[in-house]
């Protein structure tokens, strides 16, 4: 008997992607201060800019713009309709940046172009490469990224209403790394004292494990996870999650990746200006409802920028159950890259990884 009805899928497998190919995704969402506010009070981030109007605005925003990792995962999120609902897992992090400020009110939209296709020597499988770029009502480019997915292969989608390439350009947003606005010199006087950590206080070496974790509530994550748009039925779906690798809904990455951050805040970005970038990222192993979070910093590089201000990268580690003080006690090689590590090496507790570039505030 034939069917009387359609069950549309979404996402793509591995031979629908072709290079060049650009996806003009279908979400888009105004940005108020109620979505920032939700955000904050689940990221509970410490860098100023992104949390107070006065702040920003002594700094020459004309108000406080909306932390990246909010558009990072409105762009994640927006993606998965057309690139990553079939995917078997996020794989990388590359280059992301945020050339200019977004602000409440602002409404966002994204488009994906894709970069590269490699299938996999072994299994049904393979990587597809996007770049993705956020861009707000004026064309703003308000983040941009590249990302690695790991996308199940054989076949093609089946049922998918038509999602073509589109024949408009998905230009990334330049060269640039943050706002104009904050080339300017700095009044101190005008700033306040901040949290912990001016450019002084780091110095290639340094590691911060900051103390204090996070546990993942099952709630939050889901209704984040709905706030941001993310359609892969991994992170709600309890039948469909069933069939994977935890056996129940898996927390969605970009939700780990603001959480770690957040964590690792009160001591590396208190007096931050701006996250100038994020690249090298992974996730080694996945979080669910239940996990504690927890976040370590390791400082790579210092360089003077300015009069008042420097740059400072970190690698920015995350953990799952187990404090990173912990690990590292027990002679854990915790900043090592962990997808390049023989498996007898790798941290079974660690699940994020990224290399984490911030400009900084001197001392006053």
């Amino acid at each position: 008997m034939a069917k009387s009805y359609v069950s549309p899928r979404y996402g793509r497998m591995l031979e629908e992607f072709e290079i060049g190919a650009v996806y003009q995704h279908p979400w888009e969402v105004t940005v108020d201060a109620g979505v920032q506010a939700f955000c904050a009070a689940s990221f509970l981030d410490a860098t100023p800019i992104y949390a107070s109007a006065r702040y920003a605005r002594a700094l020459g925003l004309r108000d406080r713009p909306v932390h990246p990792l909010t558009l990072l995962n409105f762009g994640l999120s927006f993606s998965v309709h057309d690139v990553s609902e079939q995917a078997i897992a996020h794989l990388a992090y590359i280059d992301v940046r945020f050339p200019n400020a977004c602000y409440a009110g602002d409404t966002l939209r994204a488009c994906s172009t894709v970069l590269g296709v490699k299938k996999a020597n072994e299994g049904e499988r393979g990587v597809a490469h996007v770049r993705t770029v956020l861009r707000a009502d004026d064309e703003r480019v308000v983040c941009q990224f590249e990302r690695k997915v790991l996308v199940k292969a054989g076949g093609h989608v089946a049922a998918r209403p038509a999602s073509p390439a589109s024949t408009l350009p998905c230009a990334p947003g330049g060269e640039g790394r943050m706002p104009a606005e904050l080339e300017r010199p700095l009044d101190p006087g005008k700033l306040g004292p901040g949290f912990a950590g001016f450019f002084e206080d780091f110095a290639p070496g340094i590691v911060v494990c900051h103390d204090i974790g996070r546990t993942v509530s099952e709630s939050e994550h889901m209704q984040l996870t709905y706030l941001f748009r993310n359609t892969h039925p991994l992170h709600f779906e309890e039948p469909y999650a069933r069939t994977g690798f935890a056996k129940t809904r898996v927390v969605y990455g970009g939700l780990v990746f603001g959480w770690v951050a957040s964590l690792a805040s009160r001591d590396t970005a208190g007096n931050a200006l701006w996250e100038l970038g994020f690249d090298k990222g992974a996730h080694p192993a996945g979080v669910i409802a239940g996990d504690t979070l927890y976040a370590a910093s390791r400082v790579l590089e210092c360089k003077p920028r300015s009069a008042d201000t420097g740059i400072v990268t970190f690698k920015l580690v995350g953990t799952k159950n187990v404090k990173p003080a912990a690990l590292l006690d027990g002679g854990a090689d915790l900043f090592a890259d962990e997808l390049s590590k023989a498996s007898a090496d790798k941290i079974k507790e660690k699940v994020f990884e990224i290399e984490r570039t911030v400009l900084v505030r001197k001392k006053p």
